[in-house]
């Protein structure tokens, strides 16, 4: 699909800065808010965030690589994991059920990243 660039250094932040986020969240939400999540029965709520949140990591820095740079991508993604994980997350520790209204959007701009690739791959 593309070819491999001089990597674009604020993306490999963004990159670098949502992995280690992900991974002190997932041990957080495993360990010290281990009884709030339990007291909330929102363990899985907690986990989903920090699944979709990971996953990105790795696609961030993948876009953060290849030329043409994947910008529209990286601005979706980054915008999807504040809105979908952020609002789980939120909702996990709160209970506030209209949070949960937030959480579609961050869905999208997720899979609209993804879009992104594939129309991006097609015109490679």
């Amino acid at each position: 699909m593309t070819r491999r660039a001089a990597p674009n250094s604020g993306a490999l932040l963004a990159a670098a800065a949502t992995g280690l986020l992900a991974i002190a969240l997932g041990a957080f939400g495993a360990h010290a808010l281990k009884g709030v999540l339990e007291a909330n029965q929102t363990r899985d709520i907690w986990n989903t965030a920090v699944l979709y949140h990971l996953v990105h990591a790795p696609a961030l820095l993948w876009a953060a690589t290849v030329e043409p740079f994947l910008q529209g991508a990286i601005l979706c993604w980054v915008l999807g994991i504040l809105l979908f994980s952020g609002s789980l997350y939120a909702l996990a520790l709160t209970k506030i059920s209209v949070l949960g209204a937030i959480t579609p959007i961050g869905g999208l701009l997720l899979m609209a990243g993804w879009a992104i690739v594939g129309i991006r791959s097609f015109k490679s």
